[in-house]
C-alpha cells in the first residue's frame, strides 16, 4: 500500500537520509525513533505536507510524489487532535467529508457508525472544551476514518495522554483497524505502543533506517545496539567467538545455537528473559552467571536489579517478593540464568 524509495531531505542540521520501506495493504505499521530523529518528518512526506530532494513515495501502486495532500487519500491524526473548538463532535468528523465528495446524509450515516465504533455515540452534540484528552484523540481518528482514506497516518497519538487512558486508546485503535481494513502507519517513541499494536515495524535513528522487519523480530532480533537498546534490550555485552563457543561476562559458554561466523561482536539479552535465583534452580543446558547486586530500582509495579558480573552489568527484572522480603538487596551475591535460545548476536561494526 505505501512504498517509499530512498527518500531524502537535506535540512540545515539533519538530513533524511535514503529512507525506503514498505508498509503492506491493511496492516498496520509503527515506525519508531526518538525524538528528532526523522520519524514524523517521513509521516508527513507521505502525507505530501513535505517537499522531497529525492526519492518516491508510492500509494496503492500509484506514484503520489508530485501530488498535493488531497489528492493521495491518507488522513494524518495529529497527537494535539486539531479539533475545531466551535463545532460539535458530529460535525468535527464530517468536516471533511465534504472535500472528498461525499453527500450529506450518507457521511452523517457514516459519521454517527463511527462515533459508535469508537464508543462516542453519546458524545456527538458535545464541543472539544467538554471532551477528555482521551475522547478528543478518538474524535481525531473518526473524523480520518470519515474521509474513506486509504491510508491513516498517526503521529504520536498516545504520547498526549494519561497513563491511565492509553490502553483504553490502544484498545479502540486496535478495534479500529480491524473494523475498517484501512492501512496504518503510526510513529512513536514509545516502544510499547508498537509491540501493542503493530504487526510490523521500523526503527529510524538521526534520518537513517536501522532496522524493518516484523516486530517480534525487532524486538527478538534486534539489527543494531542502537535498536536493542531502543526497544529494552538492555544487556548489550561485548562479546568473543571461537568455534563452538562464545565469551562474555567473564564465561564462556559452548554448544550455543546459531552462533555467527565474526570473532568479535555483542551478545544481548532481554532483562525480562534473566532470572535471579539458586544455581540448582536451572535447567543444565541455561546459560548461568554469577555476581553482586550494585543496585536495585522500581519501575512502577516492578522491580529490576543490577547485577555485576565480572566487571560487566546485567539488568534483569526481578519478583518484587524478593525485594520487599529482603531477600535481595545491593551486596547480595546472587545467580542468573537465562535460556539460551534467549541470548542474541549482533557484530562489533553494527
Amino acid at each position: 500500500m505505501i512504498r517509499l524509495t530512498d527518500l531524502y531531505m537535506d535540512l540545515p542540521g539533519f538530513t533524511l537520509d535514503h529512507v525506503s520501506l514498505h508498509v503492506r495493504p491493511g496492516e498496520f505499521f509503527a515506525l519508531m525513533g526518538a525524538t528528532g530523529s526523522g520519524k514524523t518528518l517521513v509521516l508527513e512526506t507521505v502525507a505530501g505536507l513535505t517537499r522531497l530532494d529525492g526519492g518516491r513515495v508510492d500509494i496503492g501502486g500509484r506514484d503520489v510524489t508530485g501530488l498535493p495532500p488531497e489528492q493521495r487519500n491518507v488522513s494524518l491524526v495529529y497527537q494535539d487532535h486539531a479539533l475545531f473548538p466551535h463545532l460539535t463532535v458530529l460535525q468535527n468528523v464530517m468536516y471533511g467529508q465534504r472535500y472528498h465528495g461525499i453527500p450529506a446524509d450518507e457521511g452523517k450515516r457514516e459519521a454517527l457508525a463511527l462515533l459508535d465504533l469508537l464508543g462516542l455515540g453519546s458524545q456527538e452534540k458535545r464541543r472539544p472544551a467538554r471532551l477528555s484528552g482521551g475522547e478528543k484523540q478518538r474524535v481525531a481518528l473518526a473524523r480520518a476514518l470519515a474521509c474513506r482514506p486509504d491510508v491513516i497516518l498517526l503521529d504520536e497519538p498516545l504520547s498526549s495522554l494519561d497513563p491511565q487512558f492509553r490502553g483504553e486508546l490502544r484498545r479502540t485503535l486496535k478495534e479500529a483497524h480491524a473494523n475498517t481494513g484501512a492501512t496504518f502507519l503510526m510513529v512513536t517513541h514509545d516502544f510499547v505502543d508498537a509491540l501493542t499494536l503493530a504487526e510490523r515495524a521500523a526503527v529510524i535513528k538521526g534520518g537513517v533506517l536501522q532496522q524493518e522487519d516484523s516486530v517480534t523480530n525487532i524486538f527478538r532480533r534486534p539489527a543494531t545496539p542502537f535498536v536493542a537498546a531502543f526497544t529494552g534490550m538492555t544487556n548489550i555485552l561485548p562479546a568473543t567467538y571461537e568455534g563452538a563457543g562464545c565469551a562474555f561476562a567473564g564465561c564462556r559458554f559452548d554448544g550455543l545455537p546459531d552462533l555467527p561466523h565474526w570473532a568479535r561482536g555483542y551478545a544481548a539479552v532481554r532483562p525480562e528473559d534473566v532470572i535471579v535465583g539458586a544455581e540448582s534452580d536451572f535447567p543444565a543446558d541455561w546459560c548461568v552467571l554469577r555476581g553482586r547486586v550494585e543496585r536495585l530500582e522500581r519501575e512502577g509495579f516492578t522491580w529490576t536489579a543490577s547485577v555485576l558480573c565480572a566487571g560487566e552489568p546485567i539488568t534483569a527484572t526481578v519478583d518484587h517478593h524478593l525485594v520487599l522480603g529482603g531477600r535481595l538487596a545491593p551486596g547480595t551475591e546472587v545467580t542468573l540464568g537465562f535460556a539460551r535460545a534467549h541470548l542474541h548476536h549482533m557484530p562489533e561494526t553494527a
